[in-house]
């Protein structure tokens, strides 16, 4: 099984959260799972042998956090062609907003634009919906943690 690296971009903690009840949730399954927090992403390129997935609150008008925007530009400057890595992504917003998950499209379209193709359905949490966004990802997980095995096999 692939290891999957975890980026997060958060204001609140929220997106954060998540990510780390994903991390477990994937050891839990049989996984490597690494979590990189924000200073750490500083020149990361995911590896395409490698699993991305990454998990992103909005802010603003559909903006990104802070923490993840110095990443995100970086890599929209490097533009690495990313044929073969594959990448998961989930969303948390407030749906009562036009630009809800606006931050989570943002990196979606970004790794699309570089070549990386998405495995699985783009999990939107809606703010107005839950206050537990953990639960849903938990629930979104092992579909997207199958697909993979399913193209492994």
């Amino acid at each position: 099984m692939k290891k999957v690296n975890l980026v997060f971009g958060t204001v609140y903690g929220g997106a954060q959260y998540v990510a780390e009840t994903l991390q477990q949730a994937l050891i839990d399954l049989g996984r490597e799972a690494v979590l990189y927090q924000s200073d750490e992403l500083v020149g990361f390129v995911p590896p395409q042998d490698e699993l991305l997935l990454m998990v992103c609150s909005t802010t603003g008008q559909g903006d990104l956090p802070d923490d993840i925007q110095s990443w995100f530009y970086d890599m929209q400057s490097k533009a690495p062609y990313l044929p073969e890595l594959k990448f998961g992504i989930i969303g948390l917003g407030d749906s009562s907003y036009e630009t809800f998950c606006g931050a989570a499209e943002q990196l979606a379209s970004l790794f699309e634009e570089l070549g990386a193709k998405r495995l699985g359905d783009f999990l939107k949490i809606d703010a107005g919906e839950t206050m537990e966004p953990e639960v849903e990802a938990l629930a979104w997980l092992p579909s997207w943690n199958a697909l993979d095995n399913e193209l492994a096999a």
